[in-house]
């Protein structure tokens, strides 16, 4: 397993990522038997949200893993806030922000989070609101580090101007089928679709001011349209080039997958959302895997991205 620092804080992480999101689907017990594959195969970063169904995935979290302060100190705990489901609003006012902490806390049974993210923008935002909620939870001890999740440039820097703290990371949506963020770099000042700036550089802007970016859904195309590994019917080219990188690593498909995304100089987390422990086990073969340059663009080009 492979270890970055994320810059401006004291935290050394796995660049693979325990996704939280579907813990309701296990038992107890098998939610346990996930979170340990996971801590033997060197993840120590988890990764929450106070939606994932209400709050019920980090309760599992914290009974399956039997949470106390032994446990804690091997583990980096991430969480989300902002969102409200099922009405399908956002909400970053200072009131919901503490109120969402001291949930997730009493959830997870932990007198902190290492790290907690505002959970997609909301456009009503009133950032200096945010700094106030902010300034109170690290005051308090309850959050020691502070990001975002799905935020653009502009938006990070409206926030930046008001939060007293750096904001250390941006979690994206980022696969082999999903790279918007790569793709108009590569085709600047084309008259073809790839050339759309569709997220304002965001992945250069993260990587000049230092933010780690946490790619989610490594295996998905779209948003949430099904995962592109073994789609022969769509994804014919790209998957007989990572069946080949796969053959060649002795690894599975999936570490290939995610081995792209670490490939990439920015230092990327993978967040995993698997519940399944043999392929949480294949995914961490990619932690580390070293693709070289052409076999890093072959798979751009056979998921059927343009390189000028």
């Amino acid at each position: 397993m492979k270890y970055i620092n994320i810059a401006n804080t004291d935290l050394h992480v796995s660049n693979i990522v325990m996704g939280n999101m579907r813990l309701t689907q296990l038992t107890v017990l098998e939610a346990e038997k996930l979170i340990r594959t996971a801590m033997d195969e060197g993840i120590n970063f988890f990764d929450h949200a106070d939606i994932y169904c209400k709050g019920q995935c980090e309760e599992i979290f914290s009974e399956a893993i039997q949470m106390n302060p032994s446990i804690r100190e091997k583990m980096i705990l991430q969480s989300k806030c902002g969102i409200i489901s099922p009405e399908g609003y956002f909400d970053f006012s200072k009131e919901h922000i503490i109120e969402s902490v001291d949930g997730i806390l009493k959830r997870l049974r932990t007198e902190y989070l290492d790290i907690l993210l505002l959970h997609r923008p909301d456009p009503l935002m009133e950032p200096a609101e945010v700094a106030k909620a902010f300034e109170e939870l690290h005051q308090s001890g309850k959050v020691k580090y502070f990001g975002v999740s799905n935020h653009n440039p502009a938006q990070i820097e409206l926030l930046q101007k008001y939060i007293p703290y750096k904001l250390v990371v941006n979690q994206l949506q980022l696969s082999i089928a999903h790279t918007p963020m790569i793709d108009s770099g590569i085709t600047l000042n084309m008259k073809v679709d790839q050339a759309i700036n569709r997220d304002s550089s965001i992945l250069e802007y993260c990587r000049l001011q230092d933010i780690t970016i946490q790619a989610w859904s490594p295996f998905q195309h779209g948003f949430f349209s099904g995962t592109f590994l073994g789609d022969l019917e769509r994804f014919p080219d790209l998957n007989k080039v990572i069946d080949r990188l796969a053959e060649k690593y002795e690894v599975t498909n999936a570490a290939i997958a995610v081995a792209w995304i670490t490939r990439h100089p920015a230092n990327i987390q993978v967040i995993l959302g698997t519940t399944n422990p043999q392929r949480m086990k294949d995914a961490c073969k990619g932690s580390e895997i070293p693709l070289t340059r052409q076999e890093w663009y072959e798979i751009y080009k056979a998921a059927g991205n343009m390189v000028p």
